[in-house]
């Protein structure tokens, strides 16, 4: 059965797409342990299909800045990925890789910018690589960037870009922990429906 809209996942769909998501987050921290030096381990992730609406409400409403790094995907998988920084999960970064930490977003210097833009770049390019390695793709990923905003705003992009296709995109969700404290991860992964399809098709579960 092709799918339309997100609206006609099948429950093992859906599942099928849990457990990508559940191998992707783990191998993210594994990436993310290397680079700042300490054991990461991420709680059981939630993988949920939500509206935009929902969506922002999910990582904590439209109004709190945050800071977001955006990655466009293509070839046989085309979308667009973005990791979700709230302001303890950048200190965590910034402490373990720069020694020094920041009251807001607002203090971040190019230095601590590039450190952001690469431990997102790691987390996103480690997800992509696990789905593609499952799904046996070809993707491509653009230079990511780092927006720094209300999260209402950061999330126009991907609704200004998929909108016309879907309201929903896919979330995935839990805490990174670290030092003993857990953090709130946030990834979000909007593919337009062909490539919707075209996975589903590749991990043999479109009929589902």
């Amino acid at each position: 059965m092709i799918i339309k809209n997100y609206e006609d996942l099948s429950s093992l769909e859906l599942d099928t797409l849990r457990e990508i998501g559940s191998i992707g987050t783990g191998n993210a921290a594994t990436a993310l342990s290397g680079m700042l030096g300490c054991p990461v381990h991420i709680t059981m992730p939630e993988v949920r299909i939500m509206g935009y609406n929902e969506a922002i409400d999910w990582i904590g409403g439209p109004e709190p800045v945050t800071a977001g790094v955006l990655v466009h995907i293509s070839n046989q998988l085309n979308g667009i990925m973005l990791s979700v920084q709230p302001l303890e999960f950048v200190n965590l970064i910034l402490q373990r890789i720069l020694s020094h930490t920041i009251e807001d977003y607002s203090q971040l210097d190019e230095l601590q910018r590039s450190a952001l833009v690469e431990v997102g770049n790691i987390m996103i390019s480690t997800f992509i690589n696990a789905l593609s390695g499952l799904a046996d793709l070809k993707v491509d990923l653009t230079v990511p960037s780092l927006t720094v905003d209300m999260q209402g705003a950061i999330l126009t992009v991907p609704m200004a870009e998929y909108g016309g296709q879907t309201d929903y995109l896919m979330t995935i969700g839990g805490n990174f922990v670290c030092d003993g404290r857990e953090m709130p991860c946030r990834l979000l992964l909007s593919p337009d429906i062909r490539s919707l399809n075209f996975l589903l098709r590749k991990l043999g579960v479109e009929d589902g």
